[in-house]
């Protein structure tokens, strides 16, 4: 039995490899680099230099000082070096360093608001990570939507075939379902995008911290404004709430992946995975049976997900403010891996579709799906009310599927027949005559013509999916450009935190 390979490790060089336009991969590596150690630093090089500016900090010990965060730093770079994330454990590494001086440093502080802002500056990483793959899953499915414009299959509801419709159109509206995760993800890191640092514990402190000095070297927009509300409520609300956003994505590809999955249980499906490269594997016992791997470890991907952010929700109940039950962004960074892992999972699902248009188009002509639009067509072109219209083209198909007659085949004669009979039971009329002729007939019951011929606002005809193309080409762009400007942000408040650091650690 050929078993299915690691999916996540393939997915990841495959995303790798494409790449974005304007996101570089760099940016992706130096994002991973920066964990809780590393803005444990920041927030120390951060207070060296503007308690110094404002007096908070004596300018004959600042120097030394800065040395010795700079030699801990530097150690802590190094292969096997000491990367402790809380604020208690990296403290003595300093002392050692630079002296009990160091603690100086903690005028105004406390573990509290240092750890509400190293969280938050490490799930702000993670999300803009997720914002660049939700986009770049996005744009792959939109490629696939503009191939398959015109492609015309089945779509179902309550598991039996409804209508037809175009893949392509299908396809968009999962797009839609993605697009609010992408609405989702900005609006929650809009929230998480807020200082705590200078709120303390609880209510602040009596020195005068400069807080929107401290929020801009962090890269921060803005502080979070109640020192309470800092590392007690938004600080446990915000991975509640990126558990949220990745469990909505999980349930858009679980809900995609299983709609191609029932189509395995067909004789002749219309779509499925194309063989090789690990997307499906022979059965060890039965020569015929092609497994979907892919589709089965995405869901399973998908699931994980939903595990973990559900967990968010659950370590967070019935606490009282001040627990640091959820607050770990180990547990939000878990979140956000499986659900990076998800999305590539999802790509390589999306990359390996076989869609066969002409299977597609048999099955819509072997069954009614097209039934509808012969008592549209009825009250529309007609003025016949609908439901005497839907009872007609209810009862073609009870005769048709109790004879097992076609749509293409069905007799004109039968038509007429039972036009005459429904007019008769339902609005009391002698020698009802079908207005359709048989060419009409026919023509409405045409899955191709239907699709083409929709006039409704968001629908599949060819204007109204170009128009919808192009707007979703639009916010793809949007969200690109969304997430270079919050990182370039944060790298430049970085980059000018170090200059001014290295300036202080130099005299």
């Amino acid at each position: 039995m050929q078993n299915p390979k690691n999916h996540s490790r393939l997915a990841l060089r495959a995303i790798c490899a494409l790449g974005l336009a304007t996101l570089s991969h760099v940016a992706w590596a130096q994002d991973a680099k920066r964990d809780d150690f590393y803005w444990l630093g920041q927030i120390n090089k951060a207070s060296a230099v503007i308690n110094t500016d404002e007096g908070l900090l004596d300018k004959a010990v600042a120097p030394r000082i800065a040395k010795g965060l700079q030699s801990v730093l530097s150690a802590g770079e190094a292969p096997n070096g000491k990367r402790p994330g809380l604020v208690i454990t990296f403290e003595p590494l300093l002392i050692e360093a630079a002296g009990v001086e160091a603690t100086l440093l903690h005028a105004g502080r406390s573990s509290q608001d240092m750890l509400a802002t190293v969280r938050s500056a490490t799930q702000r990483d993670n999300l803009l990570r997720l914002a660049q793959q939700l986009r770049q899953t996005r744009a792959q499915l939109l490629q696939l939507a503009q191939t398959h414009a015109a492609t015309i299959v089945p779509n179902y509801t309550n598991g039996v075939a409804a209508q037809p419709n175009s893949y392509g159109h299908y396809l968009l509206g999962h797009l839609a379902g993605l697009d609010r995760d992408a609405q989702r993800l900005q609006q929650a890191f809009a929230r998480l995008d807020q200082s705590a640092m200078g709120t303390t514990v609880l209510n602040g402190t009596s020195w005068p911290l400069n807080r929107e000095r401290m929020a801009k070297y962090l890269g921060y927009p803005a502080t979070v404004d109640n020192a309470y509300d800092a590392a007690q409520i938004l600080a446990a609300e915000m991975p509640a709430e990126i558990g949220a956003v990745a469990s909505s994505i999980a349930l858009h590809v679980g809900a995609f992946v299983e709609d191609v999955m029932v189509q395995y249980a067909q004789p002749r499906p219309w779509i499925l995975l194309r063989e090789g490269g690990g997307n499906t594997y022979v059965s060890s016992a039965m020569p015929q049976k092609r497994n979907p791997g892919l589709l089965n470890d995405t869901r399973a991907q998908a699931s994980r997900v939903l595990t973990l952010g559900i967990g968010r929700l659950i370590a967070q109940h019935n606490i009282p403010p001040g627990m640091s039950d959820n607050k770990s962004s180990r547990d939000s960074a878990a979140v956000v891996d499986a659900t990076l892992a998800t999305l590539q999972a999802f790509d390589r699902v999306l990359a390996g579709l076989v869609v066969n248009p002409e299977r597609a188009l048999e099955e819509l002509n072997l069954d009614w799906t097209a039934s509808q639009e012969v008592a549209d067509v009825l009250m529309r072109e007609h003025k016949l009310p609908f439901r005497v219209g839907h009872h007609f083209a209810s009862e073609i198909v009870s005769f048709a599927k109790e004879r097992d007659i076609k749509p293409s085949d069905f007799p004109y004669a039968d038509a007429q027949r039972i036009y005459a009979a429904t007019i008769k039971h339902e609005m009391g009329q002698d020698n009802g005559r079908l207005p359709m002729s048989e060419s009409a007939l026919r023509a409405a019951l045409d899955p191709v013509a239907i699709v083409r011929h929709r006039m409704t606002a968001g629908g599949p005809q060819p204007k109204e999916m170009a128009r919808m193309i192009a707007q979703s080409q639009q916010r793809l762009a949007q969200d690109e450009q969304w997430v270079v400007e919050r990182r370039n942000r944060i790298a430049a408040a970085l980059a000018q935190l170090d200059r001014d650091f290295a300036r202080l650690a130099a005299q």
